[in-house]
């Protein structure tokens, strides 16, 4: 997918590790300059330099995302500072893993502003740009828990449902208007969700079973090919639908057919 997105400028939020590394990188090494936001700067310094390594235009701004005005901000600053938006990446997120009777009212609000909220308001602002030049490639990123419920994950899971069900919608308003809305929906990624001793490894490990024994054993027991998926993984799907003019409405899934 080399040099598909020459000219391409793109928008990630929620850049600074992970899965939005990874796509921000992946859109990078495809051609595209590319936009890094997070609620700091200082998380992005580390894919700021992978992106630059790949030889791609890059600028970093820091964000709320839960924040209409500072979203309108950043990305009439984005225009501003490199002529367009092309692709936004609305990757920013957060987790609670709690069972929902202990889950406080105060903790589904904080994951249902970030993960739902946060993704309506980056596209309200995004579309401000692209619906004028009727072009514009938006890519909300969802999850496999917003297609199949998983346990002690009730708001994160409402929130990436609703994700899905806006995306899918929002695709429909606007499929006239040269701008596709689809949803990547991340399987099982090494990442914070699920490693070390916050993570869904630790709080779904077995009686006497380590952080470590659990990441595996979940492998096998949850994925079909028996292998996690990588952040590089959803960087090849995200250039893909920031390339292809006629796929829209979409929930797609990289999860090693967990959700067949």
């Amino acid at each position: 997918m080399e040099n598909t997105l020459n000219g391409k400028v793109a928008l990630v939020t929620g850049a600074g590790r992970g899965i939005g590394q990874g796509i921000a990188v992946s859109l990078a090494k495809a051609g595209a300059s590319v936009a890094l936001a997070d609620v700091s700067i200082e998380f992005l310094a580390e894919t700021k330099s992978l992106v630059e390594q790949a030889g791609a235009k890059v600028i970093t701004y820091q964000v709320d995302v839960t924040d209409y005005s500072k979203v309108q901000g950043v990305v009439q600053k984005v225009t501003a500072d490199f002529g367009t938006l092309d692709i936004a990446v609305n990757n920013a997120g957060v987790i609670g893993i709690h069972k929902t009777v202990e889950m406080e009212p105060e903790e589904w609000d904080r994951i249902m502003d970030v993960n739902a909220k946060g993704v309506f308001l980056c596209c309200k602002a995004e579309l401000e740009v692209m619906l004028p030049k009727k072009h514009g490639r938006i890519i909300n990123v969802a999850s496999i828990a917003g297609k199949s419920g998983m346990q002690l994950l009730a708001a994160y899971s409402a929130s990436k449902f609703a994700v899905v069900g806006f995306t899918n919608s929002l695709a429909k308003e606007v499929a006239k208007e040269g701008i596709t809305v689809n949803a990547l929906c991340p399987g099982i990624v090494g990442t914070g969700m699920w490693r070390g001793d916050t993570g869904l490894s630790k709080a779904y490990a077995r009686d006497g079973e380590t952080e470590e024994q659990s990441w595996e054993r979940n492998q096998q027991d949850l994925l079909p090919q028996g292998e996690a998926q990588t952040p590089e993984d959803m960087g090849q799907l995200a250039v893909y639908l920031a390339s292809a003019p006629h796929v829209t409405g979409q929930a797609i899934a990289v999860d090693g057919g967990y959700s067949l």
